[in-house]
């Protein structure tokens, strides 16, 4: 009797332990199932009404290449780079693309943005147009006359280089500034003289309403489209930019090589008609490319202007927004 009582015991005890040591086991693998390395992050990307982004965000592949990864991604559509940069600076956005000018305004305004990539140069993707029956015929005719742009994008360098090559000084014309819907509007109602504009906005404008080119960037400036990430996100996650930059670079490679099929692809989703976008398509340069000196070179040119024109408010170092594996 004693004995099957003590191996009742031991066999008590023994279930015991089991039940113990399951039990551990079972915590250790909770905890490391709610372990932060496998918590769903996301990705914010910014993007405008047009760009490799846009057919990026339409087929849907950084998603899936994302996923194994941990990161999901959100879209926001900004009006212009200014936005999109201003966003960026208040946490609001990890990744996004601009022209020329909107980084260095941040920039300036001490926003914690990373260059990490950029198109080729695309002069010929922007341009100061006039309404077809306007009596202005060229840049020395815009002295005194209104003209429309977004304040702090690309085409605000255009501008500038636009007049100082004709002689025209910047105090001697009325800057509106005014996001491209509101510039349109304006344009067509005969509010503004003329508008500095981008592609595709520039394209349609030509199409739909006759407009004329004064001139556009060829010989003035670079118009490079930049990609850019915040610091920290730069910092943290430079597997992530990698895999974006090489969707990129898929992405590009595809427009190029079916620009007519990527015209009626994109067109429903920006809300534009494919005739427009293959002129923009045919017109534009493709092939995205890593920081180089020589870019963060040009980009300083443009700082310095901007500050001696007292544009931006101090002067700043472009390379300074680069990191320093990339420069």
């Amino acid at each position: 009797m004693l004995t099957n009582v003590k191996n009742k015991t031991w066999i008590l005890l023994l279930s015991l332990t089991f039940l113990f040591v399951l039990s551990a086991c079972n915590t250790s693998t909770s905890n490391e199932e709610a372990s932060p390395k496998d918590e769903q992050k996301t990705i914010q990307i910014g993007y405008q009404k047009f760009g490799t982004l846009n057919f990026l965000k339409a087929q849907e592949t950084l998603e899936k290449e994302l996923e194994p990864h941990g990161f999901t991604v959100k879209w926001t559509e900004f009006p212009g780079g200014p936005q999109l940069l201003e966003a960026l600076n208040v946490g609001s956005l990890d990744f996004g693309h601009t022209g020329e000018a909107p980084p260095i305004f941040a920039q300036s305004a001490d926003a914690p943005l990373i260059y990490y990539a950029n198109e080729p140069s695309n002069p010929r993707g922007e341009a100061i147009i006039v309404p077809k029956d306007s009596s202005i015929n060229s840049v020395e005719d815009l002295k005194g006359k209104k003209i429309a742009l977004n304040k702090g994008s690309n085409v605000h360098y255009l501008l500038v280089k636009a007049l100082e090559k004709y002689g025209v000084q910047y105090e001697d014309i009325e800057t509106v500034f005014l996001p491209p819907a509101d510039a349109r509007a304006a344009f067509e109602k005969g509010a503004v003289d003329a508008w500095v504009i981008w592609d595709p906005f520039l394209a349609e404008a030509e199409r739909k309403t006759g407009a004329r080119i004064l001139v556009d960037g060829t010989d003035l400036v670079n118009n490079r489209e930049f990609f850019l990430a915040s610091e920290q996100f730069a910092k943290d996650h430079s597997d992530v930019l990698d895999i974006i930059y090489k969707e990129i670079e898929k992405a590009e490679q595809w427009v190029n090589e079916n620009q007519l099929e990527a015209a009626e692809f994109l067109a429903p989703q920006i809300g534009m008609d494919k005739e427009t976008l293959e002129v923009v398509l045919k017109r534009r340069a493709y092939g995205i490319e890593k920081i180089t000196n020589e870019v963060v070179s040009d980009q300083q040119q443009i700082a310095n202007q901007f500050y001696d024109l007292k544009l931006i408010p101090k002067e700043i170092a472009t390379k300074d927004a680069v990191l320093k594996s990339e420069k």
